[in-house]
């Protein structure tokens, strides 16, 4: 730092900056899989951030065909709070995300050739996630961060991230469609995030690995191979705080297998999303999503989700 910075210098540049940057955390538990764009952005050490997100998605359902369940479709109005973490880690940036989900939602369809309907309310399995800058993104704070942003416009940052889906949400293996799943997912994370000026590029690779559930429905065992996904992400800034981004992404793999039945289910499925991040002030953010997938590109299903999400961050002075 020169000499002629003052020590509050960096607090309205600092807060300008985070007031863009928040917006994402929550829309990961509204999406079966997340496009999440800047995953790796650099943050500031010893930050906080709390928010809610609230969304709605409908879209069609494949069932087993022994089921004799057709035209499946589901409307779902989603909820989820979440809190988020940064701190220094073995010399490096890392940060800890939790997130709570709540969802109610109506699916209905054709039973043995009737109409029928149920209707779910609850909440959905959390999640926690670790995650670590392993290149680029060092450890800062307060005016060191910003002294270092403003002398690094073009930057490159690589990061690695496990995270676990929890089995706390509602279940009940009674019923074949639930909120929960009543098993553990890990998801190990490899990431790369390049900057140059007010464009980020971004891309991120995961595999989805299933815990078995001995409690399918009706006394069925249910387990899943890995799942792999890719997803990639176009950002622009336009001033401090305000931002759009185009993100797409595929998964393939997590065929089924009920009780020793290999099931012809393994995804292909593609993804889009567009986001508008907006500030509110320099502490808190509105951020808004749409996004759209074919669910199994060999069917033709898909699904659209419209999100929104509010946050608020303090610390990281």
């Amino acid at each position: 730092m020169t000499g002629k910075l003052k020590i509050r210098a960096p607090v309205k540049p600092l807060k300008r900056l985070l007031a863009g940057l928040f917006l994402l955390l929550l829309s990961t538990s509204l999406l079966a899989q997340d496009l999440e764009p800047r995953r790796w952005s650099h943050l500031p050490s010893n930050l906080n951030v709390a928010g809610l997100a609230t969304g709605w998605t409908n879209g069609e359902i494949l069932f087993d065909p022994a089921l004799n369940i057709e035209d499946a479709t589901f409307d779902n109005y989603l909820g989820a709070a979440a809190y988020v973490r940064t701190f220094e880690f073995l010399g490096k940036s890392a940060r800890v995300d939790f997130t709570v989900p709540y969802a109610a939602g109506r699916w209905e369809g054709l039973l043995n050739g009737e109409p029928a309907s149920v209707r779910r309310r609850g909440f959905v399995d959390p999640l926690m996630r670790f995650s670590i800058n392993l290149y680029g993104a060092p450890p800062l704070s307060g005016k060191e961060f910003v002294q270092y942003r403003r002398e690094n416009p073009v930057t490159t940052t690589v990061g690695a991230a496990v995270q676990v889906r929890l089995p706390l949400g509602d279940y009940n293996d009674q019923w074949l469609i639930n909120l929960g799943n009543n098993r553990f997912v890990v998801r190990p994370q490899l990431g790369v995030l390049h900057q140059r000026y007010k464009w980020q590029f971004e891309l991120t690779g995961s595999v989805f690995l299933f815990q078995d559930n001995d409690e399918f429905y009706k006394g069925l065992t249910r387990e899943q191979k890995s799942l792999w996904f890719m997803q990639g992400h176009v950002i622009y800034t336009f001033k401090p705080g305000w931002w759009a981004s185009l993100s797409g992404g595929y998964g393939y793999g997590g065929r089924n297998i009920i009780s020793g039945v290999v099931k012809d289910d393994a995804s292909r499925a593609r993804y889009i999303a567009l986001s508008l991040g907006v500030p509110i002030n320099p502490r808190q953010s509105l951020k808004l999503t749409y996004y759209t997938s074919d669910t199994h590109v060999a069917t033709g299903n898909n699904t659209d989700a419209l999100i929104a999400a509010w946050s608020i961050n303090w610390g990281g002075m």
